[in-house]
């Protein structure tokens, strides 16, 4: 374990991302050369010099601020010190917070780089010097110079390895997201999450109500083929329509995955109700007006499903009931089909229509009642 340092791959790639903050500090060492040169040196126009090294220090303060040079620290610390950084966002300029840390990081990179490079530059050369009895150094030959090159450069690679880990660690601290933009990067992960629970409801609801009634269909037109011949031919027309547009339905929630607005084909309503009405259900649809759009096509959505488990769950024809109190009611019932209770889990249907029902702020409930399969579900509209 106290070894490993010596061997670890991540030791030499994090040496060398330290090395380039030596790198980018020699214009800085250069600079401080020139002011002491300045203070201390035999200068005639002290003056001028002086406003040359104000233009100077001016110049060197900007790049730490600059968000280019954080997206390079962040690019390096990812390659070179292992570190999961996000990237810089192109569209949002960093806030003040951001910029004051990544300065503090770069001037930190830079420090860290003159001390590992001062450990290369020096004490390294006289490690090796020292392996070959020290004649180099004019000190001629002595016992105790032989264990003083392995201690130094042993030394050198344990120095590395601790800065690079430091490193390693306040990466994410320095170069990482502020509290504000981990709030906004956390609200996005929760509407793109959102957004794809709704497609996943869309997809369950359309193709999972048409699947059932097709199911259906085709299994009454099998079971009357030779018997009744034109009951059949109508169960296949049903059949053929019902696929018609559930492919219609697909095409439009997949525009939504292609973000396609031009060729999206709008969300159907209850205005469009009679695409679910057959005959085998019996509606008491009482008018309503004025509904809110987002209630409207959930309330067809919450339709398509109910029905859909009616046909599952139930027996013989559903009856649909839809009025508009205080609230929007919808109630779908038909009788319960011998081991619906047992056949009642499994799916995802009634769990997306709370999730529905909950998103407008209403009630519902679903399963069996007495003899009777029902699915009652309250919308406010009010409050839309």
């Amino acid at each position: 374990m106290l070894l490993r340092p010596l061997t670890d791959a991540a030791t030499y790639r994090r040496a060398v991302f330290l090395l380039l903050g030596a790198v980018l500090a020699l214009p800085y060492l250069m600079s401080v050369g020139l002011l002491a040169n300045t203070v201390f040196g035999d200068v005639e126009d002290r003056a001028a010099m002086f406003a040359v090294l104000a233009v100077a220090v001016v110049i060197a303060l900007v790049p730490p601020f600059l968000g280019g040079t954080r997206e390079l620290e962040i690019a390096a610390a990812r390659s070179l010190l292992g570190v999961d950084l996000p990237g810089h966002d192109r569209d949002h300029p960093p806030e003040l917070e951001t910029r004051l840390r990544a300065a503090l990081w770069f001037g930190l990179h830079l420090l860290t780089g003159v001390a590992i490079g001062a450990l290369v530059l020096i004490a390294m050369p006289v490690a090796v010097l020292a392996l070959f009895g020290g004649d180099g150094l004019g000190t001629g030959p002595s016992w105790w110079w032989l264990p003083a090159g392995p201690v130094l450069l042993i030394a050198s690679i344990y120095a590395t390895a601790g800065l690079g880990r430091l490193a390693a660690t306040m990466a994410p601290v320095l170069l990482g997201p502020s509290a504000a933009e981990r709030d906004a990067e956390s609200r996005e992960r929760e509407r793109r999450l959102a957004e794809r629970n709704r497609l996943a409801r869309e997809l369950h609801d359309s193709v999972g109500h048409a699947l059932t009634s097709m199911t259906l269909q085709a299994g009454a037109a099998r079971a009357v083929f030779d018997a009744d011949p034109a009951f059949a031919r109508r169960a296949l027309a049903a059949i053929e329509e019902t696929g018609r547009a559930a492919a219609g339905e697909l095409d439009s929630v997949l525009g939504i995955l292609r973000d396609d607005a031009a060729d999206r084909a709008p969300a159907p309503t209850l205005a469009d109700l009679e695409r679910l009405l057959g005959g085998e259900v019996r509606a008491d649809v009482a008018a309503v007006d004025a509904l809110p759009p987002p209630v409207s096509r959930e309330a067809y959505r919450i339709v398509q499903e109910s029905l859909t488990n009616a046909a599952r769950h139930g027996s013989g024809p559903a009856t649909l009931r839809i009025r508009q109190e205080e609230d929007l009611v919808i109630e779908v019932s038909n009788s319960q089909a011998a081991g619906a209770a047992r056949r009642s889990g499994g799916g995802h249907g009634i769990e997306g229509m709370r999730e529905r029902v909950r998103l407008l702020g209403g009630m519902l409930s679903a399963g069996p009642d007495g003899g009777t399969w029902r699915v009652v579900a309250r919308l406010p509209v009010e409050r839309q």
